[in-house]
């Protein structure tokens, strides 16, 4: 269970549920707001939260989920979108700060991604915890370097030292980065094609005008994957990739909250308030609505 919030702040808790309320009519959804790394901890509260909002009067045929996250497991991913889509049919993704790998991934399930020109998603290299699991790992890294190690054996230039990195490899780890890996892909492949394009019926760049196939979506679905995962491309797990490059570099759609000053300041206030208050109590996940939290 998450450390229980101190109702003692009420400033703090009503900034963010005027906030909250605001948004939730700009965009006609439910909202919750989701702090803290994608951990196997979160997801009995994530359902909670989410039974309980879905099963109130005046539920919403959509959810929005505003989300600030370093990332965390791709398969703790897997069953939040799960939950979420079997609660609601259509689900909004807002990234006021950062949603970072698993969180990236978390944002392909969406039918809509809003962001700003300071809002950030990242590299999907997926996270994986290390044996004691206290702490994730990047998966990429660890098999980029392996793979580079064995090229360089493949071809005579690899020192003893690197050769003795190489031998001291879990291979059981190693095919579990893989896995990893592959289920970030997928996921973000499947999920894109069924909810992101869903409503792409014609192209607007090459061959503008013409119908858009469902093999044209799982194509393109696959570029964004493939772009996304290519750490040679992003050089970095933590590197930061902005609504700009996501538009021209990836070519991917996303709503620009900015364009709306109502709803900037809401969604600001919304994150800002929370995270600083969450961040100040040492609380490091929490799942937030007015409706069904304290």
């Amino acid at each position: 269970m998450a450390a229980t919030i101190p109702i003692n702040d009420k400033v703090v808790f009503e900034a963010v549920q005027s906030a909250e309320e605001a948004i939730e009519k700009l965009l006609e959804c439910d909202l919750v707001n989701f702090f803290g790394e994608l951990r196997s901890a979160v997801v009995p509260h994530f359902r909670d939260v989410l039974e309980a909002l879905a099963s109130r009067p005046g539920k919403r045929n959509t959810l929005g989920i505003c989300l600030t996250t370093p990332g965390g497991q791709a398969e703790v991913v897997e069953k939040c979108v799960e939950i979420a889509r079997h609660h609601y049919d259509f689900l909004y993704f807002i990234v006021p700060r950062m949603a970072m790998s698993a969180g990236t991934i978390f944002c392909m399930a969406g039918d809509k991604i809003y962001m700003d020109y300071s809002s950030s998603l990242g590299p999907i290299d997926p996270q994986v915890p290390e044996k004691d699991e206290k702490y994730l790992v990047p998966a990429l890294g660890y098999l980029d370097k392996v793979s580079e190690l064995i090229e360089k054996s493949r071809d005579g230039t690899i020192t003893p030292a690197e050769f003795m990195l190489l031998e001291k490899q879990d291979l059981a780890m190693l095919r579990f980065y893989e896995q990893a890996r592959d289920l970030s892909i997928t996921l973000l492949k499947e999920w894109l094609a069924n909810y992101k394009f869903k409503d792409w019926t014609e192209h607007r760049t090459t061959n503008k005008g013409a119908p858009v196939t469902d093999d044209d979506k799982k194509r393109r679905a696959e570029e964004i994957a493939t772009l996304l995962s290519n750490n040679k491309h992003w050089h970095s797990h933590g590197r930061f990739i902005s609504m700009k490059t996501l538009k021209d570099v990836v070519r991917l759609e996303i709503e620009d909250f900015g364009a709306d000053k109502e709803l900037q300041e809401a969604v600001r206030r919304y994150c800002d308030v929370l995270s600083s208050f969450l961040n100040r109590n040492g609380i490091p996940y929490y799942v937030y609505n007015r409706h069904t939290c304290t």
